[in-house]
């Protein structure tokens, strides 16, 4: 198969589109931690003015997105989605090192970003591009049912950007 990938911004006219992905992408999930998943309680109308974001399309179709946000000293990675029927193809990690890009030009050289502590796969994938944990703490979002629903925080420093000289 030989498709296109390309990589563009999205805005207010996406957000029905965003918000289709994420409920793919998301789904899932809701068995094992057992409420909705916090990016698919989110008003992507509301998110698409207030933070940036990459979509990865696959030929024609949304395949994943990256919703990212600046802060005063590090980028937020807010919500990384792939399609279910794209997952595998590596579009994730693409999507998580435009971030890194995304801090550099920024000037910031952390990187934050919090799940599921059930989210075994996409914490194993964070360790592996660079991201470490910094913290763990009961979920305090809306739908918690379960004592063992756990948010872990996680950093990732990109070494000369921002950064005191040593």
């Amino acid at each position: 198969m030989d498709e296109s990938v390309a990589v563009r911004r999205g805005g207010p006219t996406d957000a029905a589109a965003i918000r289709a992905l994420v409920a793919a992408a998301y789904a899932k999930w809701i068995p094992v931690i057992g409420r909705l998943p916090t990016p698919m309680q989110a008003d992507y109308g509301q998110a698409v003015l207030q933070n940036r974001f990459d979509l990865l399309l696959a030929g024609p179709d949304l395949a994943g997105l990256i919703e990212t946000k600046a802060e005063a000293d590090h980028l937020l990675v807010v919500n990384v989605a792939v399609h279910p029927a794209c997952q595998g193809r590596g579009f994730g990690t693409r999507l998580m090192g435009l971030a890194d890009g995304v801090a550099v030009e920024a000037g910031l050289g952390r990187l934050r970003l919090y799940t599921n502590k059930k989210y075994v796969a996409n914490l194993r994938l964070y360790g592996a591009l660079g991201y470490r944990v910094e913290r763990e703490e009961p979920y305090a979002g809306p739908g918690r049912t379960r004592d063992d629903d756990v948010t872990v925080h996680m950093v990732k420093e990109i070494a000369g950007i921002g950064m005191p000289a040593a």
